[in-house]
């Protein structure tokens, strides 16, 4: 299973580790039943690691449901004039909403 991560998600989670001086921060990327097309990415920062937990670029983490949506997307930091997120690049997502966060796969 492969989640590409770029580096611009890993300088982020760094700095945002010394921001915070949380050495073991992680993003938590999940996917949820729901939202406008089906499924919605939930991403969260956290510093708890579960049994179940894959971890990516020692800055990723997600779990093996999440993983069969998930199997070849990317993952990046955007910093924007309008404001700065994570995003992920799914190519499994055979559409999506306006909002960015929900989708839909065949």
């Amino acid at each position: 299973m492969s989640l590409n991560i770029d580096d611009s998600a890993v300088k982020r989670i760094n700095e945002l580790r010394t921001l915070q001086g949380k050495d073991s921060l992680m993003l938590r990327v999940r996917v949820d039943g729901g939202g406008c097309s089906g499924f919605q990415y939930n991403l969260e920062l956290t510093e708890e690691r579960k049994d179940q937990d894959i971890e990516f670029a020692d800055s990723i983490l997600t779990d093996d449901i999440s993983m069969g949506f998930l199997k070849g997307a990317t993952v990046f930091f955007e910093d924007g004039l309008i404001g700065s997120e994570f995003k992920i690049n799914n190519p499994n997502a055979t559409s999506g909403c306006g909002c960015g966060t929900s989708f839909s796969v065949m």
